[in-house]
């Protein structure tokens, strides 16, 4: 069920309406200048009701498209052209407009006044109510509206979003991506394709490729600009490309060209991509554009057999050279598959909630500080042997007591590192890095990786230390990775009657030398050593080894301990099917002390042969404190 904005309730709203008569006049976005700007007043602005602009106002004229939309006097580009990716998917476009044909004006509809959208923000879809009252000077809409005078979607789209932003002005900050996400519930990510240039490298070249291919077949919302000086924003290069307005990518295309026409068209491969330009008629004029050499070549069905074709006015072919040359940026809208009912790959998706704040939990981005542990910690397990994952930090960008958004949000990244394989609470010292995503003064930032299996834990920062703000972390991994927050430093104190925790160990395994089987071996039997860590009845265990006599396990535990004098027992079996069979113990008796100490342990055998040396050595790292949220 979407949650009720500010608490209005479409349904309720509109029948106490009907049953008085009256048009919905909304209370929490009036109709005056507050609700348009938030850093000047102007008086020439009338609100009017779509029937007092037309005749017959409709949401939609002869179905939704993606060339309809018309940037008003604010500087929402981004907006636009959100929109006009949002238009291209039907379905998505009827999850905001939600149930349109019963807000439609007609005579099955009651007029009220009042229509509703949807949009997600941070976990949950927010139903927005509005009245119909629009910015308007000479009769005509001021900001956001379709190429149809009486077509209004787009126009109360755009009210219902600068609603939930505070006001029209707000509108001015914002990104292609994170609107997408508002719209769809997406994941953002956003690339930069200007250090793609300066790198020159091919492979970089290669990997964005595939991105944006494997995206694009995803159904990804894919959007690009061209960064330019606020004054430039609407001019044309030569090449016919708009400054700082967004174009939609709508396809991605590899050709392995057939021999029989490589001599003709030059090449064996084409990395080529198609762009629409929402903004007006003119097209890019390089390579591929609509009345180049490269189309003449060949005849159009021979490109149509090979993917190369048009769908929509607007729509212009380029090589990816080229767009990697132009564009500065690109932003993805991701649709990440979570149904456990599909033939393609799925994912397992974890969203938690938290803040940096001022009590300790904001020790900005830099790893190696003392303050940096003092950040939110999130845990994860990686269950298979090697998993991609994919990381989404989004924060939040309306706070109470800010003006308009986007202009106070903090500059923020991760960083992920691997920790012991029983870490039940928080990290005090810093773990393998494993992962370090880019810092971005933006809404959201994306990541991804591959990870062996054990344990990591992801860590959400701000750069600097100190800032505060709230924030939401999207996990995805191949397998139900357990993520959750890790909020307590250490067990909690017992009672006093019970002898409590005295002591906290970390033992790293590893490696071992100089391993044999036992002398009643079969001969055909191979050494497949697996390592077992004991402590005060906790354990951790290890996957085998395939004939090795020298294993290099690098395996982290971490044990809270009452009774320290107690020997950390590393048990070596060797794997069978049915039963693993016992080889040696090794009894690491040292603590190592909080500096840590690496120590080289014998092995032997267990009860009646405690006392007898088995062959081989275990060396581990181990370090111990009394103070509990030392390790």
């Amino acid at each position: 069920m979407p949650t009720n904005f500010r608490g209005q309730s479409y349904s309720k709203i509109k029948k106490d309406c009907l049953s008085k008569g009256a048009l919905f006049e909304d209370p929490e976005f009036p109709a005056n200048n507050k609700s348009l700007f938030n850093s000047k007043i102007d008086k020439d602005i009338e609100w009017k009701r779509p029937k007092e602009l037309c005749k017959v106002p409709k949401l939609v004229v002869e179905g939704v498209s993606c060339d309809d939309l018309n940037q008003g006097e604010i500087g929402n580009t981004w907006f636009v052209t959100a929109c006009s990716s949002l238009a291209r998917e039907p379905k998505l476009w009827q999850k905001v407009v939600t149930n349109h044909k019963e807000q439609e004006w007609d005579d099955k509809n009651q007029y009220a006044g009042i229509f509703r959208f949807m949009f997600w923000r941070f976990g949950d879809w927010l139903e927005v109510v509005i009245d119909d009252r629009l910015p308007t000077k000479d009769g005509k809409l001021v900001f956001c509206h379709s190429k149809s005078r009486n077509e209004f979607w787009s126009a109360l789209l755009e009210k219902a979003y600068a609603k939930m932003y505070g006001d029209y002005e707000s509108l001015n900050c914002g990104t292609v991506a994170d609107s997408l996400v508002d719209f769809t519930s997406g994941v953002s990510e956003k690339l930069e394709t200007a250090k793609l240039r300066q790198n020159a490298d091919p492979d970089s070249y290669s990997a964005l490729f595939t991105k944006l291919s494997e995206a694009q077949e995803n159904r990804a919302l894919i959007s690009c600009s061209i960064v330019c000086a606020p004054t430039d924003v609407g001019s044309y290069t030569e090449q016919g490309l708009v400054l700082g307005q967004g174009y939609n990518v709508t396809d991605v295309r590899y050709v392995e060209v057939n021999r029989s026409l490589q001599g003709t068209i030059g090449a064996s491969k084409l990395y080529l991509i198609r762009l629409f330009n929402p903004w007006g008629s003119r097209e890019w004029n390089g390579p591929w554009s609509d009345d180049s050499e490269e189309w003449k070549r060949v005849n159009q069905m021979q490109w149509e057999k090979m993917g190369v074709k048009f769908e929509h006015e607007g729509e212009f072919w380029m090589s990816f050279e080229d767009f990697i040359q132009h564009f500065t940026y690109v932003d993805i809208c991701h649709f990440v598959n979570t149904s456990f009912f599909s033939i393609k790959k799925t994912w397992s998706e974890s969203i938690m909630h938290s803040e940096w704040n001022h009590n300790g939990r904001n020790g900005g981005g830099v790893v190696n500080s003392q303050s940096f542990l003092s950040n939110p910690q999130f845990l994860f397990d990686i269950n298979s042997i090697n998993d991609k994952i994919m990381v989404s930090l989004e924060q939040h960008d309306i706070d109470a007591g800010r003006q308009t958004f986007g202009q106070n949000i903090n500059t923020i990244g991760f960083h992920i590192m691997k920790v012991e394989e029983n870490r039940k609470f928080r990290v005090h010292i810093h773990g393998d890095l494993m992962f370090t995503s880019d810092y971005c003064k933006t809404r959201s930032v994306f990541g991804t990786t591959s990870l062996h299996r054990g344990r990591y834990i992801v860590v959400p920062t701000t750069f600097e230390q100190g800032p505060v703000g709230r924030f939401m972390l999207r996990l995805y991994t191949g397998s139900s990775s357990g993520g959750r927050e890790l909020t307590k430093e250490a067990p909690a104190s017992s009672c006093p009657c019970i002898k409590g925790y005295a002591m906290v160990s970390t033992i790293t395994v590893l490696s071992a030398e100089g391993l044999s089987l036992p002398e009643t071996a079969k001969a055909s039997q191979t050494l497949d050593p697996l390592m077992v860590i004991k402590c005060e009845g906790e354990s951790v265990k290890t996957n085998y080894m395939t004939n090795n006599t020298s294993p290099s396990w690098n395996i982290k535990a971490t044990f809270y301990r009452k009774k320290p004098e107690l020997p950390i027992i590393v048990e070596i079996n060797n794997h069978n099917i049915l039963v693993n069979d016992f080889l040696a113990e090794a009894r690491v008796e040292d603590h190592g002390g909080e500096n840590g100490k690496e120590v080289t342990c014998k092995l032997y055998g267990r009860k009646k042969e405690v006392d007898t040396v088995k062959p081989g050595t275990v060396t581990v790292f181990i370090r111990s404190s009394f103070d509990l949220t030392y390790l």
